[in-house]
């Protein structure tokens, strides 16, 4: 393909679905770990005998089977919700199909999540709302037995290839199996696209003082929020345009357009495999005559050439912060997994701020608290994700300017006239504790309470 075609094609792909629309809608997806209370290992019989007993209780199909036969995804065609699990069976996952509106997602993710804890009740299991599985080092750390997800931990696992490149790598490939997210999607009009990317952007900091909710215990607990350097510092960072942040301003949708042509390939699919390979350039990628890609079969790897398709721009994959999806959405996916008292904290908090970006705007440049201090947004994210907030920060006025946008986002809901802003009440008691979540667990660890009572209670 040349240039023009590659560009025409990521235009129909990411910004044509845009054009079109009317309402704004929402997608909600939620992971939760799954906790065995007895510090041992989940037992996967388990995990498969209650997905049956879920798809029977609420009449969801299953949209995924594994190698094995287990179901690992199922859809209820009624409401569009999928059931599933996320990388591994440690890792349950509900996605909800777009509504108008946040209750209804409320309601049927509190008839699912109840389900599912009495069913583990008998077997001393739970779910729980924390961004990092608290048995993640006793766990059976092993993909979802399918194409994707084997691939997907191959290339994770093979950082060790790469140790000639300018950057350092975590010890973490199966984090994806321990690592939980609370992520939101919403409908954007192209001509609001570079507005929402940037003001969103500039208020990561602010999340990662709201939302950290990601300690790997026992090993680094001064950061809050490990979720960021899990993805940044794996291969999915081989390529920093591919995770993360943007580090300039999209003033245009061809801004938009022309960084998503930086960002880079890994994996394509040939006959019913996934192929992984070194992550390249999409522009650079539809300029070679072949690629060698790798891919697991009965627990060994195979080499195969195969040559560049057009279509494979459907496998072009971000992890960004703000992420510009195919279906014509923004896909906001810093926010650590929360707990489940707080579950629609991370929803709302988007919603509500949607359509206040021009009083966002006004605030974050008018603000000399935080911006304006010689950091970028980029720069703040990575210092307020830690436990301990810089000394040149004051304090009183971080804590007062997070409060002013959480104005600003109860405006925004209680303009939409559906009551969603009683979603937000939590955020406003983390400003006035000055905490969050992962500070809360901390201290309480500190304090003598027993991390079982942390996950019961995060998980209620």
């Amino acid at each position: 393909m040349t240039k023009e075609e590659i560009f025409s094609r990521l235009y129909d792909r990411y910004i044509k679905p845009t054009e079109s629309k009317k309402e704004c809608y929402i997608g909600v997806e939620i992971e939760m770990p799954i906790v065995n209370l007895e510090h041992k290992a989940v037992d996967f019989d388990v995990i498969h005998r209650l997905t049956a007993s879920f798809l029977n209780e609420f009449h969801f199909t299953p949209a995924g089977i594994d190698e094995q036969g287990h179901i690992y995804s199922a859809l209820n065609r009624e409401n569009g919700d999928i059931f599933s699990y996320d990388c591994s069976y440690n890792n349950m996952e509900f996605s909800f199909g777009k509504e108008s509106e946040l209750h209804s997602i409320y309601g049927r993710f509190r008839r699912y999540y109840d389900f599912v804890q009495d069913y583990f009740r008998p077997y001393n299991y739970t779910l729980t709302g924390m961004g990092i599985n608290p048995n993640r080092l006793v766990n059976n750390n092993v993909p979802i037995e399918n194409g994707r997800y084997k691939m997907l931990f191959h290339h994770l696992s093979s950082f060790s290839k790469y140790s000639c490149l300018p950057m350092y790598f975590h010890k973490y490939p199966q984090f994806g199996m321990f690592s939980s997210a609370s992520q939101v999607q919403l409908d954007v009009t192209k001509d609001r696209l570079p507005k929402v990317i940037n003001i969103f952007n500039q208020l990561e900091p602010i999340k990662a003082l709201l939302f950290s909710n990601s300690v790997l215990l026992g090993e680094n607990e001064d950061l809050l929020c490990c979720r960021d350097m899990l993805w940044e510092n794996s291969t999915h960072g081989i390529n920093p345009h591919n995770v993360g942040m943007y580090d300039g301003e999209m003033k245009t949708v061809d801004d938009i357009l022309n960084y998503i042509s930086t960002t880079a390939i890994y994996c394509v699919e040939r006959d019913g495999k996934y192929l992984n390979f070194k992550p390249v350039n999409i522009l650079e990628y539809f300029t070679l005559e072949k690629l060698t890609g790798e891919y697991l079969e009965n627990g060994e790897i195979h080499s195969v050439e195969f040559q560049p398709k057009p279509d494979d721009i459907e496998y072009l994959r971000t992890f960004k912060f703000e992420d510009l999806t195919y279906r014509g959405t923004i896909e906001f996916r810093s926010a650590c997994c929360q707990p489940i008292s707080d579950v629609m904290t991370v929803s709302a908090f988007h919603l509500g701020l949607l359509n206040k970006t021009d009083e966002l705007e006004k605030l974050i440049k008018n603000d000399t608290v935080l911006y304006h201090k010689g950091y970028n947004a980029v720069e703040l994210r990575k210092q307020l994700v830690g436990n301990e907030l810089p000394a040149y920060i004051d304090k009183d006025g971080l804590y007062a300017l997070a409060q002013s946008i959480l104005d600003l986002c109860g405006q925004g809901l209680k303009e939409r006239g559906c009551g969603e802003e009683i979603y937000i009440s939590p955020l406003y008691e983390r400003i006035e504790n000055r905490t969050n979540p992962a500070k809360t667990m901390l201290q309480r660890l500190k304090n003598g309470t027993h991390i079982d009572a942390i996950i019961r209670e995060y998980g209620s």
